[in-house]
């Protein structure tokens, strides 16, 4: 003899995990469409299908914190299982156990109840964890001079290398973190290395003419010829491969 449960999970179960329209479900199990209705509000208002009554939302029984548990371990499986898995190896446990069987959304908000971090942890592993919780910690320099920091980018302009061929300058900077004020800098061909950092900040922590600075005159490009091949607005000049100059006053 078929129990109330089972006619009820004959027509909710296709219907709610399986996307079976809730008309046709209840017309394959030979049961009303109003009382198919019925049980689905049931269903989603309080998450009991092996109810027998309307009124009897008081007489539910407990889920005992045993398959609370189990359920909450299910859920935390790596793979990630989908909920409607959890629910129906919970079913099945309790069936065996004999504890009152939840139902899908009381297992759906139990899940949903679990911690996120705990989640992501268990999931997605440690890396996962620190990229989705931890902090990034931001320094900020209280005083000048207490942190520089040091930037590459490739300038929108196009020079002549030392082969006449037409290439974009890369620019070093150094900049302090506090005033975001320009201490060095460096222009040149080519992929940024060490060694063009190490340009850029000899340049920011030395001072004055002793450090080899130039006249305001000579810092400039040392030739400039025509641009016959490119645009007006773009002026072509030969440029060498590194260049690191500190500006004087005039």
């Amino acid at each position: 003899m078929v129990s109330e449960r089972e006619r009820r999970m004959a027509v909710l179960g296709p219907h709610v995990f399986d996307g079976v329209p809730l008309a046709r479900a209840a017309a394959d199990a030979g049961v009303p469409r109003r009382t198919a209705a019925r049980w689905l509000l049931a269903y989603t208002a309080d998450g009991s299908t092996a109810r027998s009554g309307r009124s009897d939302r008081t007489s539910r029984r407990r889920i005992p914190v045993e398959l609370v548990n189990l359920i909450e371990g299910m859920a935390l499986r790596r793979p990630p299982p989908k909920t409607a898995q959890v629910h129906r190896e919970a079913v099945r446990i309790a069936d065996e156990r004999g504890w009152p069987a939840p139902s899908y959304p009381v297992v759906y908000r139990i899940i949903a109840g679990l911690d996120r971090g705990l989640v992501s942890l268990a999931h997605k592993g440690d890396a996962g964890y620190r990229n989705d919780f931890d902090l990034v910690l931001r320094r900020e320099s209280a005083n000048l001079n207490d942190l520089w920091q040091a930037d590459h980018t490739q300038l929108d302009v196009m020079v002549l290398d030392e082969s006449d061929r037409p290439a974009r300058p890369r620019l070093t900077v150094i900049l302090d973190d506090k005033s975001r004020a320009v201490a060095g800098y460096t222009v040149f061909l080519g992929d940024p290395t060490a060694l063009q950092t190490a340009l850029a900040l000899r340049q920011a922590i030395w001072r004055g003419r002793s450090a080899g600075c130039l006249p305001r005159s000579t810092a400039t490009t040392a030739r400039t010829s025509p641009a016959t091949t490119w645009p007006r607005h773009v002026r072509t000049s030969k440029c060498s491969s590194s260049t690191a100059h500190q500006v004087c006053p005039a």
